[in-house]
């Protein structure tokens, strides 16, 4: 079972799997945003409490993470439900348990599983043995959905609409599963126009580019900074993944080939427009533009990443 095979939300979320971006449309992320947009707007934290009051949820990570398990084991406990955090390398899976026999395991004690692995198509996998709801934080070099989730309400939040947009998305993207994401959800809406800047080995899966464009995503390649167009919206810088390599020297061919700093936001990026990154970065964003009031990867790009998981959460395992 592939990402794409994943059952469409269709504006139902309930007891649904988060699998891939394929499964949203425009009527099911606006209704996810305005889910996000109330819960953040929420000043009675106690009627937050009571949304997963007794609900249990597994966090079962085989690759590092600190976002994105943060922000889902804050996002449960903050609707009142309990997290189940299991250290993979202290479980049988050291002993050689397959996925499918840990989910199954998992199942029993919990209301949802949140699943990340080095394995494409892992959380897909997963989901096809679960009977409980299965949420893909990440699956190797495939999507990271609930990511790009957050990601496109940042951009919905500060620029009040996601059609008629131009971005620039640098860095890894060849292997960057926020980066599939995001694109596939910009693919929902018209008139965006995206520029990717990666060194040559990086570029975009051509045929995931094509789909992306038969879709209506304009798609644009370039091989320099001095090509960033300077009227765009937001820059989605993302961190060449060292894992994904099997040497250490093509890796460091390609690794900080394109950096941001003040000289150059100074030179193209415009007065409105956002600075993003999925983090962690590792060098492609010095730390001298932190303090730029464009740059929302350490604000609210960080911790939307909790709200939009609440409301997923709240719509998929306790709806109202």
């Amino acid at each position: 079972m592939s990402s794409s095979d994943a059952k469409s939300i269709n504006n139902d979320f309930t007891q649904k799997d988060i699998l891939s971006l394929s499964q949203f449309d425009r009527t099911s992320l606006e209704t996810l945003f305005d889910k996000t947009t109330s819960i953040k707007g929420e000043k009675d934290l106690r009627k937050l409490l009571q949304i997963l009051e007794g609900r249990v949820v597994t966090l079962l990570f085989y690759e590092p993470s600190s976002r994105t398990r943060g922000s889902f084991d804050a996002a449960v406990q903050r609707l009142g439900g309990r997290t189940l955090i299991i250290n993979v390398e202290a479980s049988s899976v050291a002993k050689g348990e397959t996925l499918e026999d840990t989910i199954k395991t998992f199942e029993n004690y919990s209301d949802a599983i949140v699943i990340r692995h080095s394995e494409l198509g892992a959380a897909a996998k997963a989901a096809k043995v679960s009977n409980i709801p299965i949420f893909n934080a990440g699956d190797g070099i495939g999507e990271h959905p609930t990511q790009a989730l957050l990601d496109m309400f940042t951009i919905f939040e500060k620029k009040k609409s996601l059609s008629g947009l131009v971005g620039l998305v640098a860095g890894d993207l060849k292997h960057g599963r926020t980066v599939h994401s995001l694109l596939k959800g910009l693919s929902l809406f018209e008139n965006n126009v995206i520029y990717l800047l990666s060194p040559d080995q990086l570029r975009l899966d051509p045929e995931l580019k094509s789909q992306l464009e038969e879709k209506g995503l304009k798609l644009f390649e370039i091989e320099s900074v001095t090509d960033i167009p300077k009227d765009t919206d937001f820059w989605y810088w993302t961190r060449v993944q060292k894992e994904r390599f099997s040497s250490e020297v093509e890796y460091k061919k390609v690794n900080n080939k394109f950096v941001v700093n003040n000289e150059l936001l100074s030179l193209y990026a415009g007065p409105k427009t956002i600075i993003m990154h999925p983090l962690p970065r590792v060098g492609e964003i010095a730390t001298e533009v932190d303090k730029d009031p464009r740059a929302v990867y350490l604000t609210d790009q960080m911790k939307n990443g909790m709200y939009v998981r609440m409301a997923l959460l709240s719509l998929i395992l306790s709806p109202v």
